[in-house]
């Protein structure tokens, strides 16, 4: 039987607040930054074009602007997104999708 979603956050709170060893040492982890990798199109060179490349080169990639970005940490899919504009002009990604993890 399913645990009622209030409960649930109760018992998130509570577990915050736990001053068990075992509680810091799981909660320590949230500080570790990770880079957060967005993929959002590739396209295969050979040695001699990426020789040739030089400022205002462009490399054509095998997706479109509207297409589904891939967020990757370590090499592995965490989430899928679209790219949005942000208030200050620059880029951002919209989570769409998170990932399940595979039970490998």
């Amino acid at each position: 039987m399913a645990e009622p979603e209030a409960s649930q956050k109760e018992s998130e709170i509570l577990d915050r607040r736990d001053p068990s060893p075992e509680n810091q040492l799981r909660r320590s982890i949230y500080s570790v930054p990770v880079n957060v990798t967005v993929s959002i199109g590739q396209k295969r060179l050979s040695v001699a074009e990426i020789l040739e490349l030089g400022p205002d080169s462009i490399v054509a990639l095998t997706s479109r602007i509207e297409d589904p970005v891939s967020l990757t940490v370590d090499n592995k899919l965490i989430a899928k997104g679209e790219l949005i504009e942000t208030d200050e002009g620059g880029l951002g990604v919209k989570i769409t999708e998170i990932v399940e993890e595979d039970d490998d």
